[in-house]
């Protein structure tokens, strides 16, 4: 049997027209229906804006005078600006009557894309409303390849990262990224050298977005290239600063901690360039900041990084973040802020790293509203 297909259905474009005299409406129906353009009209500016809120138009074509005032065309001005700030996809074309020429190039400079006089040509007011088309088809197609590229984008990024965690003999260890964007600036890392240690590396690129995701892509690779076992945390984050420094030379902060944990004698050395301080919980519910190290990557050429060591004991837990984590604010802008991540970690008990890193990260979605401003990435290393 031959399979069936559906034929693609030509969607007429829809207009909404705004203007209080029903003949002028009616013959601007006339003129646009032998293109095949499908016309809804309102007669007041109140009108204009519920429709616009509810229905999807492709264009608009509005008067300038309503019945306030016939004249200066200040009410369509109004309808104008608050018409954009609904919609500000939309073209919109206005017409007027008995204003100046003067109201109408300001009708265009508040954002209106062109502009018609009555009475009108019907060959003009033609033209201008296919150009508007055609002009609007063309930003929906440009938007519509802007959004695949970025969800694309988007994917690879996600790749780039560790997907699965390969668990390692006396360590529980889980990370998860959560991007306020399609693309973000963060960038964590679990790195098995052939000696068994791990490098463990979480950094932050100021922004968001396609120039923040590039500088973290370059990061990414710089960190895969020169960390090894035989480079000691400082060293690293000391060639990655004249990295920056000299060849990337962006503008944008980049901080990162890079820590080598030795599973064997869970000796661990880390360095902190300019980055928040990762929470070490100690068994007996004690808290250390990780704070030694130095500036941000970058900004400081011949910066020397200081690097710090502790061991780590039975039931410890290490927790690295990005300050999209802990800088999540409430409705009342209050951060979710050190402290409640401590008193979240203290009261999880052993959860697993896992868990642990859910239920960190649901309680910041539950403080911020689930509405992330930054990029917010969370590792738990919990010694078993």
């Amino acid at each position: 049997m031959a399979a069936c297909s559906t034929p693609d259905v030509a969607i007429s474009p829809r207009v909404l027209i705004a203007e209080d005299q029903p003949e002028v409406i009616e013959a601007i129906r006339l003129v646009l229906k032998q293109e095949g353009i499908h016309c809804e009209a309102v007669t007041s500016p109140e009108a204009a804006l519920a429709a616009l809120s509810s229905q999807e138009f492709d264009l608009v074509l509005m008067d300038l005078n309503y019945t306030r005032d016939t004249t200066s065309g200040s009410e369509g001005l109004e309808l104008l600006n608050r018409l954009q700030q609904e919609n500000s996809s939309v073209p919109i074309i206005v017409m007027t009557a008995w204003g100046s020429v003067e109201v109408a190039v300001e009708a265009m400079r508040r954002g209106a894309c062109d502009f018609i006089q009555k009475p009108w040509d019907n060959w003009r007011l033609l033209g201008l409303v296919r150009n508007q088309l055609e002009r609007g088809q063309q930003v929906v197609r440009a938007e519509a390849e802007h959004d695949r590229e970025m969800r694309e984008a988007g994917d690879i990024q996600k790749r780039l990262l560790p997907r699965h965690i390969t668990q390692i003999p006396g360590l529980d260890i889980s990370a998860d990224w959560k991007p306020a964007r399609v693309l973000g600036g963060d960038y964590f890392d679990i790195l098995r050298f052939a000696d068994g240690s791990v490098g463990l590396c979480i950094a932050d690129v100021e922004g968001k977005g396609v120039p923040a995701a590039l500088v973290m892509s370059n990061l990414q690779s710089a960190v895969k290239a020169f960390a090894t076992p035989a480079i000691e945390p400082e060293q690293l984050c000391r060639r990655l600063n004249t990295i920056f420094c000299e060849d990337v030379q962006t503008e944008r902060f980049i901080s990162l901690c890079y820590a080598r944990l030795e599973p064997a004698n869970r000796r661990l050395t880390f360095t902190n360039a300019g980055h928040c301080p990762p929470l070490l919980m100690r068994a007996n519910g004690q808290t250390e900041k990780l704070e030694r190290g130095g500036a941000v990557l970058g900004r400081l050429p011949g910066w020397k990084y200081e690097q710090g060591e502790v061991t780590l004991g039975e039931n410890d837990v290490l927790v690295l973040f990005t300050d999209g984590v802990t800088e999540a604010e409430n409705s009342e802008q209050q951060e979710f802020g050190e402290e409640r991540l401590t008193a979240c970690v203290r009261s999880c008990g052993e959860m697993t790293a896992a868990g642990l890193q859910r239920e960190l990260l649901a309680q910041v979605a539950k403080h911020c509203g689930n509405r992330f401003h930054d990029d917010a990435t969370l590792m738990i290393v919990a010694v078993r």
